[in-house]
């Protein structure tokens, strides 16, 4: 009996430890919206690239600058929408936003997907535009494996399965736009509804 009390203790101790090394006010409900987002402005990127009037998109063209522009809002509502979701459910939970789990998680999330945004930007400039698509999927992937350590474990999987759908993308190329619909839109749908309803539902 005075065993099984020590290990309970010691559990608890652990699970506390945990705790205080994870940041879990992450909001699913900001994944799915992001997912939306990419839906909606990969659909919108698919319709210019068709209207386009000629054969190939060159940077100077005004299609380039609005795929890049959607891009960019893309991504702007998406790191907002997360910001609100996110700060409203830390003040629910009464943590704080900007703490010391939450730095070390954006470290780490950061540092590959930087490398990986620098990576792009540089096969942009050099054209090897075939291979821009799978290598944002690929470094966002190391980046969500990498921050998992300091969050939910579930968002691993996210990772892992970013980074298979890059690997694919090499091998078909010519489908980066379908393999962004999937691993930016649809996959991000999934896992903010399964992490919505697994951690967030009964909050």
């Amino acid at each position: 009996m005075e065993t099984n009390k020590y290990l309970q203790d010691i559990q608890d101790i652990k699970n506390m430890m945990s705790k205080s090394t994870q940041f879990i006010s992450l909001s699913g409900m900001a994944g799915v919206l992001a997912g939306v987002y990419a839906l909606i402005g990969a659909f919108y990127v698919n319709y210019l690239i068709k209207s386009h009037a000629y054969e190939y998109i060159t940077l100077e063209s005004t299609t380039f600058k609005l795929i890049l522009g959607t891009a960019f809002i893309v991504l702007f509502l998406s790191l907002l929408t997360a910001y609100i979701l996110t700060a409203r459910k830390a003040k629910k939970l009464g943590e704080k936003v900007w703490n010391h789990s939450s730095k070390r998680l954006i470290l780490n999330f950061a540092i590959p997907l930087c490398t990986g945004g620098i990576f792009a930007l540089l096969l942009l400039k050099n054209g090897h535009y075939g291979l821009i698509s799978p290598v944002v999927l690929i470094f966002y992937g190391l980046a969500c494996v990498n921050a998992s350590k300091y969050t939910f474990r579930d968002v691993r999987y996210l990772g892992l399965t970013e980074i298979i759908l890059g690997l694919f993308a090499i091998e078909f190329s010519g489908y980066g736009l379908h393999f962004w619909v999937v691993g930016f839109g649809i996959c991000h749908i999934l896992y903010g509804a399964f992490m919505y309803f697994k951690y967030e539902r009964n909050q």
